[in-house]
């Protein structure tokens, strides 16, 4: 008498942006219905589905990494790579035993209908041929499973800024936008506590002559907590302050994607904006909202940036008081203007910029956390470690709170500095 049929086993690794994780929480979606059980972690699996990144060297070396380990895990396993750094180099992956298919950035939803045909020679063929698609319109998947904390809803790819440092326009293709119809109905539908709204450009948002703040209006009395993911200085104007200030529950915490406080690096980083424009943006968040929080990014070491463009960037981190700075070196990337046009700066101005600039940013976060002592904030408990939880408040501030039952969102004043976030008390 036969046993049951061995069940399908598959991986989904997923290295980068949240955008990454969306499309990669989509083929696990769309890898259950085609029978498969599925995980988001490394592991033994008939199936690894390795989706990578080419933000940083760094970044494309740790994807080269996933795909070796994976086959360690499991020498007969086939793999199937994805992704910006497959994107910008197939021949890194394609050459590898037990890589049956390399794609791109665009169009993932293909190996959807690669495993379907269970990886016939000619499904695989007819996939690469195809490999070359350029996507001019926004493709839809299937939905990321919902999770009860947080969910993440992919409104948007690709982007048309073309920073002298970024390879991501070349690799994942001009800018183009989900309906409103369609986008609206995930994040209305979402039975997550907090839904972050998230693309390469959101700012770019465009459903024909529809904007940003359409969706936000189509979205306006949703259950879930709003919050956006990194968006551009572009986007703040008067009318989306105004729109968000009517959500029903809207997160006041914006990442807003800075690189450097210094006009001259800017200029030559293809940014649209001084710094007195980005400082300005960052007053009206703070006029708009009494409880607003600016989180950012900063690039240290452009191959132009001085010494005294440093300490533009330097003072900045105050002057714009964020609650978080994401720092990071400058790294090459072929193929960008920047690469062609500047010569990199030596790694130790680098690495010693990235320290003092690690340090202001932990000091400024010190200041802001201080700020916070005495207010109150809905905070949606997350992990659990020694009877406390911890979660974020609207501000993405960290929040540890003792003696919670549950997971459930409770509201709590911040009594104090802890650990890397703030103490609250419940209220409730």
């Amino acid at each position: 008498m036969s046993g049951a049929a061995k069940k399908k086993t598959a991986a989904v690794l997923t290295l980068g942006c949240k955008v990454n994780d969306v499309e990669s929480g989509s083929l696990i979606s769309g890898l259950k219905a085609l029978g498969y059980e599925v995980s988001n972690k490394h592991g033994y699996a008939d199936l690894y589905i390795v989706n990578t990144c080419a933000v940083t060297a760094e970044a494309e070396r740790k994807s080269r990494q996933a795909v070796g380990r994976a086959l360690k895990d499991n020498p007969n396993a086939k793999v199937i790579v994805c992704g910006c750094a497959s994107q910008n180099a197939p021949e890194d992956f394609s050459e590898k035993e037990g890589v049956i298919c390399v794609f791109g950035a665009k169009s993932k939803q293909r190996i959807l209908s690669v495993a379907a045909e269970d990886f016939s020679p000619l499904a695989v063929q007819r996939a690469k041929e195809n490999d070359a698609f350029q996507a001019e319109t926004y493709e839809e998947a299937p939905r990321p499973e919902s999770m009860k904390t947080r969910n993440f809803v992919k409104i948007q790819d690709g982007c048309n800024r073309f920073c002298s440092y970024c390879l991501i326009p070349y690799l994942r293709g001009r800018s183009r936008s989900r309906t409103i119809e369609s986008a609206a109905a995930e994040i209305n539908e979402s039975t997550a506590y907090e839904t972050v709204i998230t693309g390469i450009d959101v700012s770019d948002y465009r459903d024909g002559d529809k904007d940003i703040c359409d969706l936000l209006y189509a979205v306006k009395d949703a259950p879930t907590r709003i919050r956006f993911s990194s968006i551009e200085e572009s986007m703040i104007t008067p009318r989306f302050l105004q729109t968000a200030k009517q959500l029903k529950n809207f997160a006041p915490q914006f990442h807003l994607s800075l690189q450097s406080g210094s006009d001259a690096v800017l200029k030559a980083m293809n940014r649209k904006y001084t710094r007195a424009e980005y400082l300005e943006k960052c007053r009206m968040i703070y006029d708009a909202f009494d409880n607003a929080a600016i989180t950012t990014d900063i690039i240290v070491g452009f191959p132009t940036e001085t010494e005294e463009d440093f300490r533009q960037s330097l003072s900045i981190v105050s002057e714009a008081n964020f609650l978080q700075v994401h720092a990071f070196p400058y790294s090459p990337r072929k193929g960008t203007l920047s690469a062609k046009r500047y010569t990199d700066l030596p790694a130790p101005v680098k690495k010693e910029r990235l320290s003092r600039m690690l340090a202001a940013a932990a000091a400024q976060k010190e200041k802001y956390l201080t700020g916070c002592i005495g207010k109150t904030y809905l905070v949606i408990p997350e992990t659990k470690e020694n009877g406390e939880y911890c979660g974020h408040a609207e501000t993405y501030a960290k929040v540890y709170i003792k003696g919670l039952k549950d997971k459930t969102p409770v509201r709590a004043k911040a009594v104090g500095l802890y650990k890397d976030g703030l103490l609250g008390e419940p209220t409730e």
